[in-house]
């Protein structure tokens, strides 16, 4: 038990508040069955491969699964990630991730689609994502692979939170999107399209630091069920991302 990962006593009480109240049996320790469904998310394992110091397979399958239908993973990132201070840039992008065999349907069964797409790599979602000016997230949006960049940034427009700068590359180019941003009083950092007649300056000193978005996303993907998408609906794909997105920046 002592070679095992798991969250320290600091880390549980920040996220407990969120757990839904146990009704009747008392529930299998929550430290461990949360440990052990994050381990299975960093290491790409099936639940039935974590090693049994996290007690039984089959109660962290349902715990996880439970749970992501309730959002509770959802609810922990974004409230940790709200506790993160007003940030003063913003920055936008969006990435790829691949979809197993196991995952890969385009069927639309039951009430939320897949949001797994087609292009030219195969069947894949895509994640996008907002993060502050230290690269931490601070929303995110999982779609089709095929929806565009600035389509995807509709999603999370609403949810933006105040700051005086964004950074996007060209495929956040789009009027609309910088007259909602100038609308929030937020002034964008974004090259002009190839294809745009009267190209419209942008700042490139503080364009370089975009590089901390694409580092985001890389240790996101350092866990390997969010780098190939192996769950095949929606909403357990990315409470797996919330997970890994609230351990690595947020606890």
């Amino acid at each position: 038990m002592s070679d095992l990962w798991m969250l320290s006593e600091a880390q549980m009480r920040r996220i407990e508040p969120f757990f839904p109240l146990s009704h009747g049996i008392p529930r299998v320790d929550d430290g461990r069955i949360v440990s052990g469904i994050i381990f299975v998310i960093r290491n790409g394992l099936r639940r039935r491969d974590a090693p049994t110091g996290y007690g039984p397979h089959k109660t962290i399958y349902n715990r996880f699964i439970r749970w992501s239908r309730l959002g509770v993973f959802n609810k922990i990132f974004a409230a940790l990630a709200a506790k993160g201070g007003r940030p003063d840039q913003l920055m936008i992008d969006a990435t790829h991730l691949k979809a197993h065999r196991t995952a890969a349907s385009l069927l639309k069964k039951g009430l939320f689609s897949r949001r797994i797409g087609r292009t030219k790599g195969g069947l894949n979602s895509k994640l996008h994502a907002v993060c502050d000016d230290h690269g931490r997230p601070l929303i995110m949006a999982l779609s089709e692979g095929q929806m565009s960049d600035y389509k995807g940034a509709a999603l999370m427009l609403d949810a933006l939170p105040r700051a005086k700068t964004l950074l996007g590359d060209r495929g956040y180019d789009a009027d609309w999107f910088r007259a909602a941003l100038a609308d929030r009083k937020i002034s964008a950092c974004i090259p002009s399209r190839a294809n745009r007649r009267v190209p419209i300056p942008h700042h490139a000193a503080l364009y370089r630091q975009r590089h901390k978005i694409e580092i985001m996303f890389g240790r996101l993907k350092d866990w390997r069920r969010i780098h190939t998408r192996y769950d095949r609906c929606a909403h357990t794909s990315f409470s797996a991302i919330c997970i890994a997105a609230t351990v690595i920046f947020w606890l």
